[in-house]
């Protein structure tokens, strides 16, 4: 089941033709997901990095920029899991504004890694759990 998050395009994220400069989308999308993991998994991304030393760095994204996220629009974020592997997971995420217009759609594709040795580990169970209920 997707999540769905909202948050507006502020004026920081904008560049001179009051848009989002394309940076900022992904800073977006980045804060989207740390915030979807503790409706996805019941644990905060913040207690995933710091308290159980595991993060999930993107190794692979393929982005479609559909139309301009603009200045005051509110963003729905709706985001879901489409795969989940032994060490990997791929994250689908459309974004749309206050109108219900597709504006950028991604699929990320992140690795499970130890945060002190960056080597890639299995997913822990309590959070492949999570991640696997929150499938298409």
């Amino acid at each position: 089941m997707a999540v769905t998050l909202y948050r507006r395009v502020d004026y920081p994220m904008i560049d001179s033709a009051s848009i989002a400069y394309y940076p900022r989308i992904y800073d977006l999308a980045h804060r989207f997901f740390e915030e979807c993991w503790l409706e996805i998994c019941a644990v905060s991304y913040p207690e995933i990095i710091n308290v159980r030393k595991i993060g999930f760095p993107i190794v692979n994204a393929k982005t479609e920029f559909i139309a301009p996220l603009r200045y005051g629009d509110t963003i729905k974020a709706m985001i879901w899991i489409s795969r989940v592997g032994e060490k990997s997971c791929t994250w689908q995420y459309r974004f749309f504004n206050q109108s219900d217009e597709m504006l950028w759609s991604s699929e990320q594709i992140t690795v499970c890694v130890d945060m002190e040795s960056l080597q890639s580990i299995k997913i822990p169970d309590d959070l492949r759990k999570g991640l696997e209920m929150c499938s298409e």
